[in-house]
């Protein structure tokens, strides 16, 4: 029986998602559609201004772009510092996103840390419904999750105060999700903040609204057992666990994935059914 409920909620999921949700276009970091798959096997000389020329920044950063995607690490490298020197925000995100991560080059997450700063120290009131604004949100995420353990063998210390800055001010200028997310886990673990579930959970319910799954699995989390100032909701919490436990992927979801099959095994059968209600009901109208 339990099988079958848990095959009714992710089959709903998916024949709703069909219906009613449009496909989203893929978004280079400059802001343009991805054209990935129609970027050519190698880029012609003539693209590259000659040495010595003023390069507009657009035009390094689509260079820049295409130079990664066929695989010439070093001129595509090159492009984006120009770019990121010029004060260009999509091109010191790109450069930090890829020292984080080590994604073409050997990761360094100070050199990271530096262009997270750049982009933050230059464009922090840029206005929130700018293209580029996304890139300045997730910079201020990303400096605030080196401040939230620090780096080691380095300046950046562990300033947990620093990190609920950092998040408060991607998640309230620009709302971004992820930033409201991450401010919401720290009232949640009262870390460098007083614990207060009830502020957290208006910051996840706004970050729940946007897609952001981790929101959604911290938000359920919530409700589906209560805490203090939230009472139980064991239905609703097991709806946004649902919808989380769909977009969890990566190795390090385990933990939407762990919470999700707790709730559904603790439920009763009445709120695994009014679950399906509300879920049927979001997919809907996104209330």
């Amino acid at each position: 029986m339990r099988i079958s409920e848990r095959s009714a909620l992710f089959a709903l999921m998916g024949a709703l998602a069909a219906v009613v949700l449009a496909p989203n276009v893929a978004l280079a970091f400059d802001g343009s559609p991805d054209a990935a798959d129609a970027a050519p096997a190698a880029l012609p000389k003539a693209v590259m201004p000659s040495p010595g020329t003023p390069r507009p920044l657009e035009e390094a950063v689509r260079f820049g772009t295409q130079a990664l995607r066929s695989g010439d690490m070093e001129k595509g490298i090159d492009s984006l510092r120009y770019a990121a020197d010029q004060g260009h925000a999509g091109a010191q995100w790109k450069l930090g996103r890829m020292y984080a991560e080590g994604e073409g080059v050997e990761r360094n997450d100070i050199k990271a840390f530096e262009y997270f700063t750049q982009i933050a120290n230059m464009h922090a009131d840029d206005n929130p419904s700018t293209p580029q604004a996304r890139f300045v949100a997730d910079a201020f995420v990303a400096l605030g999750t080196y401040y939230l353990v620090g780096i080691p063998n380095s300046k950046v210390r562990r300033d947990p105060g620093r990190a609920r800055d950092m998040f408060a001010y991607a998640a309230s200028y620009f709302g971004d999700p992820d930033g409201q997310y991450h401010l919401a886990r720290l009232y949640i673990d009262g870390e460098g903040v007083g614990r207060d579930p009830r502020f957290a959970a208006r910051w996840l319910g706004l970050a729940a609204h946007k897609g952001q799954y981790q929101a959604q699995a911290a938000l359920g989390g919530l409700l589906f057992k209560g805490d203090e100032g939230i009472p139980r909701q064991g239905a609703r919490g097991l709806m946004w666990l649902t919808l989380a436990r769909e977009s969890a992927a990566g190795p390090g979801d385990k933990w939407v994935v762990d919470l999700y099959e707790d709730a559904f095994s603790t439920a009763s059968s009445d709120e695994r059914a009014m679950a399906l209600v509300y879920l049927e009901q979001y997919m809907k109208t996104g209330r």
